[in-house]
């Protein structure tokens, strides 16, 4: 296959107040006749999302807004429909916004490589939906929670042994042997 598949470098700037540094990042393999929709879906599960009943907004350099018409219900003036509209809009050396969440700003920098990449060797596959295929850094929880049930505002409590509660399923998990 040609080298006709964008590749677009994700670093999450801030989020729930937070700004990041070193931040966060993915970079993703995208179709050019993928929508903005599909990148947004693909961004959030690659940093880890599991809430994704939040709104979505990306801005392109030159300011237009890019939302879905069917979730938006007072769209920025000017938007265009992110269910519509591909990323063959895109070219090499574009930057742009993407913000998850309009309540926690999950705002990521995204930014478009100035070479074509073929999916093939960057994926081993033709994906159907833009795919992470690099990737560094600690990606904050979407609520900020450190552990099941964590209310984030409790300390946690290290146990003497993290591992005594773990079946003997690996010789290294379990209540220690005399």
């Amino acid at each position: 296959m040609a080298r006709t598949w964008l590749s677009i470098r994700v670093e999450l700037v801030s989020g729930r107040g937070e700004d990041y540094w070193p931040r966060p990042g993915r970079i993703l393999a995208a179709a050019r006749s993928h929508t903005f929709e599909q990148l947004g879906a693909a961004i959030d599960l690659a940093f880890a999302r599991w809430d994704l009943a939040h709104l979505r907004l990306f801005t392109l350099a030159d300011q237009t807004p890019v939302c879905s018409f069917r979730t938006w219900e007072d769209m920025p003036d000017g938007a265009v429909d992110s269910d519509r509209t591909t990323l063959s809009r895109l070219t090499p050396g574009d930057q742009f916004a993407y913000v998850f969440d309009m309540g926690d700003d999950w705002t990521h920098l995204c930014a478009v490589a100035d070479h074509r990449i073929d999916p093939l060797d960057e994926l081993g596959l033709v994906a159907a939906q833009p795919t992470p295929y690099q990737g560094w850094g600690d990606l904050p929880d979407q609520y900020g929670r450190r552990w099941d049930g964590d209310s984030g505002s409790a300390a946690p409590r290290r146990p003497r042994n993290p591992l005594a509660d773990l079946p003997p399923i690996l010789p290294w998990w379990g209540p220690r042997q005399p």
